[in-house]
């Protein structure tokens, strides 16, 4: 990470960074990096050893990147299957971080990182901030939640070896997240989208103007958002909203950010290399294409993944972006391939005063409007409840916007 500071040590200065290599020196560090991690992982993980020999292929089969196709995939259940530890490909005299998944679903995701790891992770998250606009000086409000899930503790280490003003709130104490962001003059806050709105509705109750804060960037990831939500963070605060993207079993937060063209997310695919595939067929797309987005990590040495499956459906951008950088852009996770359910939906939407004091007949209208244009969208006819404002629990860490009451 060194090679991204000045020799006086007082800037991050991006344009040494990876992102800014020639394409073709960047392709062959992938490969060089990708042969040697495929070797790691056949060295040292019995699984991807086992389902190599199955498919008969050796690591010395991968002589060019599009020979990564020839691989296996590796999935979720693939951990949750050798839960704990095994896929490490370190001992554990080496691992010096877990964390895990909550293990809502059954058991948890268990991820490990050697010093070199939390080193690259650090670094990544340098270069997440650097597309944000960050840089030493800034003033970090830290929301996202610390302890085994990886968002806390990544954003932390990422925002101190940038030389920022790290605050380290976690989620929770809505009153107390708004007197920091007042008080302590932040300029940049990390936190889920869906948090940072009810932040916004609990400033104006309490009669505090965001407007009027040093507050001018938005780090915002772990769950998916749309424009029209950045569009109210960013009409209603003045910030710049960045949508950032990372998965627990690939690092964490730092697999890719969006800069300030705001149009795709920049991979760091010197560490993270991007593949789009049919998730049907799984056959390889080209750029462009919309697919699963499947990743392969270059430089993980406790728990390397080879081409996960991420189920996340995204497409890698071809253009080249204006902020300059080389490294691949993909666009913004919307939906999931895996998302499939059978549902008898309600659906609630808080409105407006406004809409509120309408006349009955109006309300209906809005109800049937809405109805029609979910169902032009997802396909599935839904039973719409108006509700008053401020009736739907707000979430303090990644929203929840599915309520299951198959066992009530």
């Amino acid at each position: 990470m060194t090679q991204y500071w000045d020799d006086l040590g007082d800037g991050y200065h991006p344009a040494s960074a990876p992102d800014y290599l020639p394409v073709p020196q960047l392709r062959e560090l992938q490969l060089r990096k990708l042969k040697n991690v495929v070797n790691r992982a056949y060295d040292h993980v019995p699984l991807f050893r086992q389902r190599m020999d199955e498919r008969g292929v050796k690591p010395e089969a991968i002589r060019s990147l599009p020979d990564v196709a020839l691989l296996p995939f590796t999935e979720k259940t693939d951990l949750r299957d050798t839960y704990p530890f095994g896929l490490f490909a370190s001992p554990m005299d080496e691992i010096v971080r877990l964390h895990a998944s909550s293990g809502t679903t059954g058991k948890p995701i268990v991820v490990a990182y050697t010093q070199e790891d939390v080193a690259v992770w650090s670094s990544v998250m340098v270069r997440t901030f650097a597309c944000c606009g960050l840089h030493r000086g800034d003033i970090i409000q830290n929301s996202y939640g610390y302890g085994l899930f990886t968002g806390g503790l990544g954003m932390h280490y990422g925002a101190e070896a940038l030389g920022a003003t790290v605050i380290p709130m976690s989620g929770g104490n809505t009153e107390r997240q708004i007197m920091v962001l007042r008080d302590f003059g932040v300029t940049a806050i990390c936190c889920t989208p869906s948090y940072f709105l009810h932040l916004m509705e609990a400033a104006g109750g309490m009669g505090v103007n965001l407007k009027e804060l040093p507050l001018r960037a938005g780090a915002f990831g772990a769950e998916p958002w749309t424009e029209a939500m950045r569009d109210r963070i960013q009409g209603e605060t003045d910030i710049k909203a960045y949508d950032i993207y990372g998965l627990s079993e690939i690092i964490g937060p730092g697999v890719a950010s969006e800069c300030a063209a705001q149009t795709g997310l920049h991979v760091f695919e010197d560490h993270f290399y991007p593949e789009i595939i049919d998730p049907n067929t799984l056959e390889p797309l080209p750029d462009g294409q919309e697919g699963e987005l499947v990743l392969t990590t270059l430089s993980k040495r406790a728990m390397p993944m080879i081409r996960y499956r991420t189920r996340d459906i995204a497409s890698i951008l071809p253009e080249p972006c204006p902020c300059g950088r080389a490294v691949r852009r993909i666009t913004r996770i919307g939906r999931r391939s895996d998302d499939m359910f059978i549902i008898r939906i309600e659906v609630q939407v808080e409105v407006t005063p406004q809409i509120l004091s309408d006349r009955i007949r109006a309300l209906a209208d809005t109800q049937k409007r809405l109805e029609k244009s979910i169902e032009n969208i997802v396909s599935l006819r839904v039973n719409v409840r108006l509700v008053e404002p401020q009736t739907i629990a707000r979430s303090e860490g990644k929203a929840r916007r599915l309520i299951d009451k198959r066992n009530e």
